[in-house]
């Protein structure tokens, strides 16, 4: 998994195209030399200066000297991205309004440094509002996205997954399930989610019937008494991959296997609003 930057994250607490090199001949050769190859584009030439008109969502932000913000954005063709919002927390600006989690925005930024500079956010609408339950499980996908995504990578598919995840946290759709396809889904478009339907050991497929553990570098192989890892049937491997979830053995499974996996890749951090709805489901 690519490691997070370095840039102070809270604790919540389609790129540009490069240019492509033209052909160069040879000087004094009697045949032209091949065109060169064109070069892999480099993360200087995917991050323009200037940003027009890009869908995002605010993660997180925080206060910046007296009267700014920095936000952490959520954007379609950029990943995650830190910028200053200057003057936003001025009673009269008209950022300070539309800077808000679970809305959709279209933003515009300037700069190639790591932290650039907002210039313009408007509100895109279209979508219901996050309330009680589901405004908890809003902020435990966004902290899932601001400690485990690198900054300037950029993930579209994983950007419609996050707005069908809202939507359906809106509508009422049952939560632990919506949870869980956005945990694989964020696990496999980060790089670090084994085929949960192919054993290590035998190279087979999983056996339904079967107890197996999940090796959160490798997969799933046979359970042994000793291992410390949840046991899952293989039927809920099954299930998950093809993100079924009828069964409610599969739900209590699967709920127990991505908080193994996803405590395992965010190497200890803890995640403060899955507490809350921990905390909340015991009362």
């Amino acid at each position: 998994m690519t490691s997070m930057s370095t840039t102070p994250d809270a604790t919540l607490e389609a790129p540009l195209a490069a240019p492509v090199d033209a052909g160069v001949p040879a000087p004094a050769a009697p045949m032209p030399a091949a065109p060169k190859r064109p070069r892999a584009p480099s993360r200087e030439r995917t991050v323009g200066t200037k940003v027009a008109g890009q869908p995002a969502f605010v993660l997180h932000s925080y206060p910046y000297k007296e009267t700014s913000l920095i936000i952490d954005l959520f954007t379609r063709d950029f990943g995650r991205v830190a910028l200053i919002a200057k003057g936003a927390k001025r009673p009269h600006s008209q950022l300070r309004g539309v800077l808000q989690t679970f809305q959709p925005l279209s933003s515009s930024w300037v700069g190639k440094s790591e932290l650039r500079t907002l210039t313009d956010a408007e509100w895109v609408g279209g979508m219901l509002p996050l309330e009680k339950t589901a405004l908890l499980c809003g902020f435990y996908l966004n902290e899932l996205l601001v400690k485990l995504l690198a900054r300037d990578d950029a993930h579209p598919a994983l950007f419609d997954h996050y707005v069908s995840t809202l939507n359906q946290l809106a509508h009422n759709e049952p939560a632990p399930i919506v949870l869980r396809k956005f945990e694989r889904a964020l696990l496999k478009e980060t790089g670090v989610a084994a085929d949960l339907t192919r054993c290590i050991e035998t190279r087979t497929r999983v056996q339904a019937d079967l107890l197996y553990v999940v090796d959160p570098e490798r997969g799933p192989r046979p359970e042994r008494a000793s291992d410390p890892w949840p046991r899952v049937a293989g039927k809920t491997l099954l299930d998950m991959e093809c993100e079924n979830y009828e069964d409610a053995a599969t739900q209590a499974q699967s709920k127990q296997l991505m908080r193994f996996l996803v405590a395992h890749h965010l190497n200890g951090a803890p995640l403060n609003t899955r507490q809350i709805l921990i905390d909340l489901s015991q009362l």
